[in-house]
């Protein structure tokens, strides 16, 4: 119709229009409607002239851009999906506001459906402390801080992209151009770039990331690039909002790595962007520091004990005495957790055939989640994870002997590379899986350290130094993986044996890792132990301030602690955030990590008076639990099973009323159950 306006050299009657267009005269009169909206946007209008017809009406300049607009190539047929995350980035990069007529035009849908997609758009964007703003004749932005944009850039990112997508040595696929918008917005031309120079700083810190968490900040600092190049930066008036990221300890960190980005990438970077990057930095230690220690979530540890029993009671198998099925699923669940709380939206590439291999397996598990009554909808997304935890704890046999060594690499965490390692154990036990590592472990590990990577995304590597399968290893998968050790891997990388030999001279390195990981667990089992107290304290007239106080000065002289007024402040930040009462008890477990505690320590306190935590709930007896903020692997696996002790009722009853040694014998006991079940 606003073609045929627009080529009319004078008025077009409707009957005109409708028989050129082949609908009625009624359509054309209800759609004149919708017309008169878009074209405010360009500053025209229509004119109805009876008995003559209608004629578009403004200045050249603006017929012809909406000629442009018209004669645009359109793109294919976006999803409603597609098209909320494509207004997004618009918005989200433009300098001026947009038409609602160029989004529908440009999307092939109608403003209608552009308004609507906003509509479900508005309740994301406020979640950054962004505002949507639309107003008729003037169009559509997304205002705020740019701290705030650059927020909400990476969470949809986050939410809709693969690490295969950012990472993948793939060149940027010509496919959907939403995708590519996507990639475009967060700067993945220069996002390995980046990631080289970040790794080429060789901080301690950042190799210690979790794989989730190194992306983050990989995706922070992409997007910090991406909006520098596009002359959005931050500016002073926005300093105030630091405070959200960062006390600015790693500043002089931040000032060097800077100047060699703004070497590497020609991009020069004023100080309030030193200062974001430092912020950046800050964050992602504090959340690596604090995950860290969800072994110690009470509350956390007693989620997975239900789910795991109420799994256990609908398939008759015992998952509760499955170590490395409650490891994992500790780790998963605090994170997906708080992505729920958040809203984030949860991305799982698997479900279609979790759903279908493991159909009864899925549906136990969404029963028993049911069942637990959570506060929060657990999305199918998510239960699918849940699945692959509890598939790979079905599939888990006994390790036989290995000939290849592996190196796994998986980007849905540790429920698919569970199941992966699990589903490779039973089908191909001749593969011996060293270990998971992260795909930028992965792109630098030297080639002799394994005999073959298996992923299950597209790694910054040469095709022919890693195979790609899927996490459920289909029998198509199982051949081709053969046939790739037997063409590839054998074939090329393993040394042939000498003469008179059996088999190659091959010493494994990772032996003496292993062995020193169970060193490391067995020292730190007997350095707790040793340590452990049993103190009796009169606490009466104190509070839980004050009580906690008491406890803290037990330890002074012990060469445990530094300053106590910084602990004690985290112990109760600790109860703010969450009741440490271990359910249906009168025990409470307390415990923090810090760079004020120097040794790890277990100690446990019964009270001459009970305190009262949340208000309500009364605690006699208190478990300390504190450890160094840097934390071995081993070492956070000893608390953790000390934790997961706690839900166990004759445990709770010993701590509750029985002596220092028959506490420590009991310890002694599971601790080395835990030790000898590891080897």
């Amino acid at each position: 119709m606003l073609s045929l306006l627009l080529s009319a050299s004078g008025e077009i009657t409707a009957a005109g229009i409708a028989a050129d267009t082949g609908v009625s005269v009624r359509t054309v009169h209800r759609e004149m409607e919708d017309l008169e909206v878009i074209l405010q946007d360009f500053g025209l209008t229509l004119i109805r002239k009876s008995g003559k017809g209608i004629q578009l009406s403004g200045p050249d300049a603006a017929l012809e851009e909406l000629r442009l607009y018209l004669l645009e190539e359109k793109p294919a047929d976006y999803s409603g999906e597609d098209r909320k995350v494509y207004a997004l980035c618009l918005l989200l990069e433009a300098s001026e506001p947009v038409k609602l007529f160029f989004l529908a035009h440009t999307l092939k849908v109608t403003v209608a459906t552009i308004s609507y997609d906003l509509d479900e758009l508005e309740p994301w964007v406020r979640k950054f402390s962004l505002q949507l703003v639309r107003r008729r004749g003037y169009g559509v932005e997304i205002t705020g801080t740019e701290f705030d944009k650059r927020r909400a850039i990476a969470r949809l990112a986050a939410e809709h992209l693969d690490q295969s997508d950012l990472v993948g040595h793939l060149q940027q696929p010509k496919g959907n151009p939403v995708f590519r918008m996507l990639l475009t917005a967060v700067g993945k031309n220069k996002l390995l770039d980046i990631e080289n120079l970040l790794w080429d700083m060789e901080w301690k810190w950042t190799a210690e990331l979790p794989e989730i968490v190194y992306m983050e900040l990989l995706l922070g600092l992409s997007v910090t690039v991406r909006r520098i190049d596009l002359g959005k930066g931050i500016d002073g008036a926005e300093e105030a909002g630091y405070s959200r990221l960062s006390d600015h300890r790693n500043i002089a960190g931040a000032e060097h790595f800077v100047r060699r980005l703004s070497d590497t990438l020609g991009l020069e970077f004023p100080r309030t962007e030193i200062l974001y990057v430092a912020g950046l930095f800050d964050r992602v230690q504090e959340s690596f520091s604090s995950a860290g220690f969800a072994y110690g979530d009470i509350a956390l540890m007693e989620i997975v004990y239900r789910l795991t029993e109420n799994v256990g009671k609908r398939t008759g198998l015992s998952f509760q005495s499955d170590r490395a099925l409650r490891e994992g699923l500790l780790e998963h669940i605090d994170p997906a957790l708080r992505r729920i709380r958040e809203g984030t939206r949860i991305r799982n590439p698997l479900l279609g055939p979790i759903r279908k291999d493991y159909d009864y397996l899925f549906q136990v598990v969404r029963a028993a989640v049911e069942e637990m009554e959570l506060d929060l909808e657990i999305p199918d997304e998510e239960v699918g994870f849940l699945v692959m935890h509890f598939g790979a704890s079905v599939e888990r046999l006994s390790q036989l002997r290995r000939s290849v060594r592996a190196i796994l690499v998986c980007a849905s965490g540790l429920s698919s590379s569970r199941l992966l390692a699990t589903r490779l154990t039973k089908e191909m036990p001749q593969i011996e899986i060293l270990r998971n590592i992260s795909w930028y472990e992965a792109a630098r590990l030297p080639e002799e350290d394994y005999d073959l990577i298996i992923s299950t995304i597209d790694l910054p590597l040469e095709k022919e130094r890693y195979i790609k399968i899927s996490p459920l290893l289909t029998s198509e998968e199982i051949d081709k993986l053969l046939n790739y050790i037997q063409t590839i891997t054998l074939g090329e990388r393993r040394p042939a044996a000498s003469p008179g030999e059996t088999e190659p001279v091959l010493r494994d390195e990772a032996a003496m890792d292993r062995m020193k990981s169970y060193q490391g667990v067995l020292e730190e089992i007997i350095r707790l132990l040793e340590r452990f107290r049993l103190y009796p304290l009169d606490n009466s007239g104190q509070d839980l301030a004050g009580t906690l106080s008491a406890m803290l000065e037990t330890l002074n002289g012990t060469g445990v602690i530094g300053d106590a007024d910084i602990l004690l402040d985290r112990l109760l930040e600790r109860e703010r955030m969450a009741s440490q009462l271990i359910p249906d008890t009168k025990l409470a477990l307390f415990h923090t990590r810090s760079s004020h505690i120097r040794l790890s320590s277990l100690t446990l306190y019964r009270l001459h008076e009970p305190v009262v935590l949340n208000g309500e709930a009364e605690v006699a007896v208190i478990l300390l639990m504190l450890a160094p903020r840097k934390l071995s692997k081993e070492s956070l696996e000893v608390l953790s099973e000390i934790s997961a002790l706690l839900l166990n009722a004759e445990m709770v009853q010993l701590l509750e009323e029985r002596s220092e040694p028959e506490i420590r014998r009991y310890l002694s006991s599971e601790l080395l159950r835990f030790f000898e079940n590891k080897r």
